[in-house]
Order: C-alpha cells, then sequence, then structure tokens
C-alpha cells in the first residue's frame, strides 16, 4: 500500500485533546471531527490539510486519553498516514482499529519539514522525502494489521470474515 502526500510538521507530546478537543466530542460523526483536527496544535490545520496529506510528529503522539475520535478525526480529516518518532499505545491501537496507518521512524521525522511532499510504502516501511531525495526505513507493518488497514479497520476486517463464512 503506497500513500502520498505533503508534510504537516507537529513537536512532540501532541495529546488527544490536541488532536481533537473534549469540546467536540459530543459527537461521533467522523465528518464533523475532521472539521477540528488539530484545532488546538494548529487552528488552520483542518482548512487547509488536503487528501493523502500525512502527519509527522515527534515522539509520544497521540498521548492522553483513550478516545477513538482522535484516529478517527485524522482519518476524516483526510490525512493518509501518521509517521512519528513513537506512539502512545493506547493510540496505536485505536489507530489500527479505526484503519488508520501509523509508522514509527525517527530518522524520517528528523528528516521531513513541513510541507514536504512524502510517499510512503507501508508493506516494505519505506518512506521517501521526495522533495529532498531522502528515503528513510521504518518498521514495516506486520501481515495482519496490513489487513486491518487494507480493510478500513478491526469492525470491517471482521465484518469481512464473517461474510466469508468465519474464514
Amino acid at each position: 500500500m503506497k500513500l502520498r502526500g505533503r508534510a504537516w510538521k507537529f513537536g512532540p507530546d501532541i495529546d488527544t485533546d490536541r488532536i481533537i478537543p473534549a469540546r467536540y466530542l459530543n459527537t461521533s460523526d467522523p465528518k464533523e471531527l475532521a472539521k477540528h483536527c488539530m484545532e488546538d496544535a494548529d487552528p488552520e490545520f483542518a482548512k487547509k490539510v488536503q487528501p493523502g496529506d500525512i502527519i509527522v510528529a515527534g515522539k509520544n503522539f497521540g498521548c492522553g486519553s483513550s478516545r477513538e475520535h482522535a484516529p478517527i478525526a485524522i482519518k476524516a480529516a483526510g490525512v493518509s498516514c501518521v509517521i512519528a518518532k513513537s506512539f502512545a499505545r493506547i493510540f496505536f491501537r485505536n489507530a489500527f482499529n479505526t484503519g488508520l496507518p501509523i509508522l514509527e521512524c525517527e530518522e524520517a521525522v528528523e528528516g521531513i519539514d513541513q510541507g514536504d511532499e512524502v510517499e510512503v510504502d507501508l508493506g516494505k516501511g519505506e518512506i521517501r522525502n521526495i522533495t529532498k531525495g531522502l528515503t528513510f526505513k521504518a518498521r514495516p507493518i506486520p501481515p495482519f494489521m496490513e489487513s486491518l488497514l487494507k480493510a478500513g479497520g478491526l469492525m470491517e476486517w471482521v465484518k469481512q470474515r464473517l461474510e466469508v463464512g468465519g474464514r
């Protein structure tokens, strides 16, 4: 699975309240959540992000409360992937459960700037900064996790398995 988009750069410790502020948690509608995605980190993000764009962030991305709203808001905003130095454990799990691709790669975070054009090959764990002509290697996504992403998340994966007789 290959993804390509413009980089949006954020620092370390972006918590779930900065990804989708608690004042908007009165809805679970992805389109409504997308309108407020990253609002407290960058008030213009939701207005300017384009389908396929990629978030690049420092360590501990998605820390804080364990709300699934955070990866849902990011995905619904059109972000195709999040690359970070590290992810909070619950965000990591919620991202795959909701079908949001994520990769950990410290070198890529250091080598990508805001606005750079980035291409990601999830199967190979390869991250290319097209703007700078640099390539980085992240740990590839395990086949099972990739199947969750291809299905659109855990619930869709389970539905597909039930439709084919539990296989």
